[in-house]
């Protein structure tokens, strides 16, 4: 059972998460390792055909504006106020704002949008805060086209254990984990395999697999190429989908389709 009671709202966490997050190469490498990921899996993404995309939990609107800018038809949905309008004001200032339909709500109010199928449904870093983590994906499976493809990110538990056994917490791990009210680390971390069977229980396959972060965040001495931004990218890219390196990730990339 899940350590949340309720589906968090980052009303109150906004500012933070694009501070923290977006405001520096932490999300600079999120968005390199997942749009490489999209487009290896749906190269049609930078066709002059439009596709129709689904973001849920979609945050500061990095992804949906990226997809409006291309041409796509996206919907978006997050729980919170604050992230729409983040949202909003980013797809304002790239001319996009009228080309998305937007909607601030749990995401499990959406089926009775009659929204339809889509030809990508993303959900990046959301399964994670739910008090029912397990059935967002056979949720998410509903929306998907017959050739669709859900992308879904969550926060990786192994990653959270290598942190603080090399950090020294040994604290931390000695007992049952509790992440702080107010820290972006969320208390219901995830097992890659946990994850996995979720997948397979929605009737879906995982066709491509990453990780985000490798190793940017266990560094605590910057040195050599640690101190060249685009090194790091680069080098992230690299070995994200590297085995075993890639199982290390922060948060783990999946990119799955409906099994035949």
């Amino acid at each position: 059972m899940s350590k949340n009671t309720v589906d968090r709202n980052f009303d109150d966490l906004s500012e933070k998460f694009a501070r923290k997050v977006y405001g520096g190469l932490k999300g600079d490498i999120r968005l390199a390792v997942i749009w490489r990921d999209l487009l290896a899996a749906l190269p049609e993404l930078e066709s002059p055909v439009p596709l129709r995309v689904l973001d849920i939990g979609g945050g500061l609107g990095q992804m949906t504006v990226r997809l409006a800018k291309l041409g796509h038809q996206v919907v978006y949905n997050d729980l919170s106020q604050q992230m729409l309008e983040a949202a909003q004001k980013l797809a304002e200032e790239a001319g996009v704002l009228d080309k998305i339909i937007w909607h601030q709500q749990p995401y499990q109010i959406l089926q009775d949008k009659g929204l339809g199928q889509f030809d990508l449904v993303m959900s990046h870093a959301l399964i994670e805060w739910l008090a029912e983590p397990e059935v967002l994906i056979a949720d998410l499976q509903r929306y998907l086209a017959p050739h669709g493809l859900l992308s879904l990110t969550f926060y990786n538990q192994n990653a959270l254990v290598y942190r603080n056994l090399i950090r020294g917490n040994f604290h931390v791990l000695q007992g049952e984990f509790s992440a702080h009210p107010t820290s972006l680390t969320p208390g219901e971390p995830l097992q890659p395999d946990t994850v996995q069977y979720w997948v397979e229980q929605a009737g879906l396959v995982t066709d491509y697999s990453s990780g985000i972060r490798v190793f940017h965040d266990y560094v605590t001495t910057q040195r050599g190429g640690h101190e060249d931004p685009s090194a790091v990218v680069e080098m992230e890219l690299h070995h994200s989908v590297q085995e075993p390196f890639k199982w290390l990730g922060r948060y783990i990339h999946f990119i799955c389709s409906v099994a035949d």
